[in-house]
C-alpha cells in the first residue's frame, strides 16, 4: 500500500469537500494525521489489522455533505477510492463500515478491534493538551478575549468531557484519556493559582 498516495488523496478530498471549519485554526487534515498516528500507536498495543486501521483512520473524515452524516458520505468516498486503486474488496467493506460508524462513539453495538481503535484514536484527538490549546485559541477569536474567559472555557470543557471516558472502547485508550484529563486538571489547578 502506498500510504503517501492515500495521504495526498485525503488532503485533496478534505480541501475540496466543502466542510466549513468551526474555527479558522481547526484544520481537518491535521486532525486526520493525528488520528492516524494515534491509531497506529493504539494498534501496537491492542492488535487488529494494521492496514485496515491505518486506511480507516486516514479516510475517516474525507466526506462531507450538508444534511447527511459525514461518516456515511466518507464511507462512500473511501469505498469508491479504494476500489479504484484495486484494493481487496473484502477489506474495502470493513474499512467502509468503520468510517460509516466512527462518529457513533456511544454505540453499544459489537465492534471489531479495528473499529474500536479508530474510534478511540478519533476521540483522543479531542482531549488533552490539544484541547487546552483549542480552547485558548477559540477564546482569542471571540470578542474581548481574556485569560479568565480562556480559563472558564477550558474548565467547562474539562467538566463536560470528563464523563466521556465511557466512550473509550479499549483499555489502552481509557488509560490515555484519563492521563489527558489529569493533565487538564493539573493545568487548571496551576492556572487558578496564577490567575486568582
Amino acid at each position: 500500500m502506498n500510504y503517501a498516495e492515500v495521504i495526498e488523496f485525503v488532503k485533496a478530498q478534505i480541501a475540496d469537500n466543502g466542510r466549513p471549519p468551526n474555527y479558522p485554526f481547526r484544520d481537518r487534515f491535521e486532525h486526520t494525521m493525528r488520528v492516524y498516528r494515534w491509531a497506529i500507536k493504539l494498534q501496537a498495543q491492542v492488535g487488529g489489522d494494521l492496514e485496515i486501521i491505518a486506511l480507516a483512520a486516514l479516510l475517516h473524515d474525507v466526506g462531507w455533505e450538508a444534511g447527511r452524516d459525514h461518516g456515511e458520505v466518507g464511507a462512500e468516498i473511501a469505498v469508491e477510492y479504494l476500489d479504484s486503486i484495486g484494493y481487496p474488496p473484502e477489506k474495502i467493506g470493513r474499512i467502509g463500515e468503520i468510517i460509516r460508524i466512527h462518529d457513533d462513539k456511544d454505540t453499544d453495538a459489537e465492534l471489531s478491534v479495528e473499529c474500536k481503535v479508530v474510534m478511540d484514536a478519533d476521540l483522543l484527538d479531542e482531549v488533552g493538551a490539544i484541547s487546552v490549546l483549542w480552547d485558548s485559541m477559540a477564546t482569542a477569536c471571540e470578542d474581548e478575549p481574556s485569560y479568565r474567559k480562556a480559563y472558564n472555557r477550558i474548565k467547562s470543557f474539562y467538566i463536560g468531557n470528563k464523563p466521556k471516558i465511557r466512550r473509550c472502547k479499549t483499555e489502552v485508550a481509557r488509560l490515555e484519556f484519563n492521563r489527558r484529563l489529569k493533565l487538564i486538571e493539573e493545568f487548571l489547578s496551576q492556572l487558578e493559582k496564577e490567575l486568582f
